[in-house]
């Protein structure tokens, strides 16, 4: 088999490494750590690159940037894009038994965990050197293209060690998820509440500014939806919606009845939840369309900005909007939903097969997470013996435990993987704030949050408990 990340070995030690911290940090210590994190995260989201030219293509990710956590034009330009790729092709190859990976060898780990790093700074100068070659900047000296190329890649390699400070242990949670909740934020308030909108209509931006106005001018229940894929109070009552039922969904669990052989008479439950992989899957799959809406839009303002070519038509044609390049034809096409009601009712092949083709592939991630990280059947019995736990009713013995878990977790897996991609879409469809895939990724970061949150805090007030906890 294969040892393909062992070709990363001779490099890892080259790269930047945050050290685990060699004692416990304190609760408090580990908030200010998160905090100073995503301080940092926002201004770099706020600095502007040196260099740019005048003009320029029009925003080549558009609509993805919230689910990249990015911001055009700044040291944030690319966002966590390189760094989710990167681990989206590592797990690929894995998953596919293309690299022969064994987690459970603590070698493996690092130099898989190397290689992630590795990859994120080489797709971080691909994507550079795709925006300035794709003329996103405008017309540049090679002085200033060098310059723009230095400035992503040195803001990839803060953002990549920003985010392992979290996993390290130093801060809470992962960087990734907090800065895409952030972006989600941040985006869900501004089409709430921006004051400012296209001048030709002479209307605000935000939808609860826009739909008083609208009420003003004696408009009534018009002014509930809007064209040109402006926010309004259709997409702001299906983000509520969205939010309630991924809040429903992520509580449905199915609870084993276990007990700690440690202690007599100690009981408990194992939940396996029914969004098992959690949002995952939607995220390696908004990663996966959105680099190949990237890359073709690239290619098509580069080579085929007339639509001529007949083969790069079969990848995607677009049309210049009035704020983004929206695609018109092409496989690409079906990759990019219509983000209103309007859209969706005007197309609904488009929609259809968006739909199919982003559910086949988030249940294609949800087992291939499954398998990579340690949580199929084998593996979770595995780690319920060693750490002393067995299911009541069954011999504490791995083969009956991880039958009876067999029955639960391949089925809420794809159950869950499916449920991911249909809810991602269909808020789409109907024009929710910051994109369904982004409230579905911040609903499940604010939950992971909360519980870090509180298995933190009682740890800190009960030492006791932290064998319970598995520290």
């Amino acid at each position: 088999m294969l040892r393909f990340i062992e070709l990363f070995k001779p490099f890892v030690k080259f790269f930047p490494d945050v050290k685990k911290p060699g004692r416990r940090v304190a609760f408090n210590e580990k908030l200010f750590w998160t905090a100073i994190v995503l301080v940092v995260y926002l201004v770099m989201s706020e600095v502007p690159l040196v260099g740019i030219g005048k003009g320029g293509a029009q925003d080549p990710l558009g609509t993805l940037r919230v689910i990249f956590a990015s911001n055009r034009g700044t040291l944030m330009e690319l966002g966590i894009g390189p760094i989710v790729t990167a681990g989206l092709i590592l797990q690929i190859l894995s998953g596919s038994k293309m690299i022969d990976v064994d987690m459970t060898s603590s070698e493996d780990r690092s130099l898989f965990t190397g290689a992630s790093k590795i990859l994120a700074v080489v797709m971080t100068l691909f994507e550079a050197v795709a925006f300035i070659i794709g003329g996103a900047y405008g017309q540049l000296t090679a002085q200033n293209q060098l310059a723009i190329l230095g400035q992503l890649a040195a803001a990839g390699i803060i953002l990549m060690l920003l985010d392992e400070l979290l996993q390290k242990g130093w801060g809470l949670g992962s960087g990734i998820s907090l800065f895409i909740a952030a972006g989600v934020a941040q985006r869900i308030w501004w089409d709430l509440v921006a004051p400012v909108g296209p001048m030709e209509d002479k209307k605000f931006m935000g939808a609860l500014i826009s739909f008083a106005q609208s009420l003003q001018l004696g408009e009534g229940l018009k002014g509930l939806t809007r064209s040109g894929g402006l926010p309004d109070m259709v997409g702001l009552i299906t983000t509520v919606i969205v939010i309630i039922v991924v809040i429903y969904v992520s509580g449905l669990k199915v609870s084993i009845p276990v007990s700690y052989a440690k202690y007599r008479g100690f009981r408990g439950s194992f939940p396996i939840k029914f969004l098992y992989v959690s949002n995952i899957p939607v995220i390696f799959a908004a990663a996966l369309f959105g680099n190949m809406y990237f890359i073709t839009q690239m290619v098509w303002q580069r080579y085929n900005p007339g639509n001529a070519n007949f083969w790069l038509n079969l990848l995607g044609t677009f049309v210049r909007g009035q704020r983004s390049v929206d695609p018109t034809g092409g496989l690409i096409y079906y990759l990019a939903p219509p983000r209103n009601l309007t859209g969706f009712l005007e197309n609904p092949l488009r929609a259809g097969v968006y739909a199919l083709l982003l559910v086949v592939v988030c249940i294609f991630f949800a087992v291939t997470w499954v398998e990579v990280g340690g949580m199929d059947s084998r593996s979770v019995a595995k780690q319920l013996l060693e750490s002393g736990m067995q299911i009541e009713g069954f011999r504490r013995s791995r083969a009956p435990i991880q039958q009876l878990l067999s029955r639960y977790i391949p089925i809420v897996t794809i159950l869950g993987g499916a449920t991911v991609g249909v809810i991602a879409a269909f808020a789409d469809f109907l024009g929710a704030f910051g994109s369904g895939t982004g409230i579905l990724l911040t609903v499940g970061i604010i939950e992971q949050y909360y519980q870090l949150l509180v298995k933190e805090r009682v740890s800190e007030m009960f030492p006791a408990v932290r064998a319970f906890l598995g520290e």
